[in-house]
């Protein structure tokens, strides 16, 4: 959500045709939104939705940060720490009043909804992981294999949720996929699509902790048969919901996105 469609607004709209799924944003970026306005669209968006939304939130990235918004991308862990104290505060009471190191904000917001908003962060660094489980529902990830899940991501998450009384946190994991039965014609294609990816601090770390160097390494690839055991395996792993981030092989785009779209719909509810 840096240059595209506001998703918010999207999610709301979506609701409008829809009553039961799901509908939430991966991820929302904090810095060039203050707390108390990221509060009040989602407030909106979740009374929109009836209770509906999950309001997934991240910090983005450096260049972002500074090329793009022209902020400062400093203290990023304090920033979190800070907004999520008061967005916290905002979406389960209706106001707040916090001094901190960055944020002053004494503020009211009419809660046109009393339904519970679901929010997570995406956090993949330690600090980020604990203010996860601390403060929030869970955690968004992308870039992250099933090694880096089970021996990073979900242990530190849990334990925070854990020494927070807080219940156990969901795990989103965001991944390339594409259903396909030419495995080396997708690699190069996740290769080109997502190489960029691998460029970025907090999504190299990742892939470091997966023991692998290409984005690719780490897309869901294959048959069906063979799909559907990778999921599989970041379930075992610790993944309680999936973001697919379809990506289409040969020729035909559109049967190759229908094809992952198939096979991700025959499987909602079984993993």
């Amino acid at each position: 959500n840096v240059s595209r469609t506001d998703a918010l607004t999207v999610v709301a709209l979506g609701g409008q045709r829809t009553s039961r799924i799901e509908m939430g944003t991966a991820v929302v970026p904090t810095f060039p939104r203050h707390p108390t306005a990221m509060a009040q669209q989602a407030l909106t968006t979740n009374a929109a939705t009836n209770g509906r939304l999950i309001l997934g939130i991240g910090l983005s990235h450096q260049p972002n940060v500074e090329n793009r918004w022209g902020l400062k991308f400093e203290t990023p862990g304090q920033h979190m720490e800070e907004y999520m104290t008061i967005l916290r505060s905002m979406v389960d009471t209706g106001k707040v009043d916090f001094d901190g190191s960055l944020f002053n904000v004494h503020a009211e917001v009419d809660r046109v909804s009393t339904d519970p908003m679901t929010v997570c962060i995406a956090a993949l660094a330690p600090r980020m992981l604990r203010i996860a489980g601390e403060m929030a529902q869970g955690t968004i990830t992308w870039m992250v294999g099933p090694t880096t899940l089970d021996t990073h991501i979900v242990p530190r998450i849990t334990k925070a949720a854990e020494s927070a009384g807080r219940e156990a946190p969901r795990v989103c994991v965001g991944l390339p996929i594409c259903v396909t039965d030419d495995r080396s014609a997708a690699f190069e294609r996740a290769g080109e699509f997502f190489q960029n990816y691998g460029n970025l601090p907090s999504y190299r770390r990742m892939l470091d902790i997966e023991g692998v160097e290409s984005p690719a390494e780490v897309a869901i690839i294959g048959n069906e048969s063979e799909v559907e055991a990778q999921l599989r395996a970041l379930s075992d792993a610790g993944a309680t919901d999936y973001l697919a981030s379809i990506f289409p092989e040969g020729d035909d785009s559109a049967a190759s996105f229908d094809r992952t779209r198939a096979l991700l719909k025959g499987l909602v509810g079984k993993l």
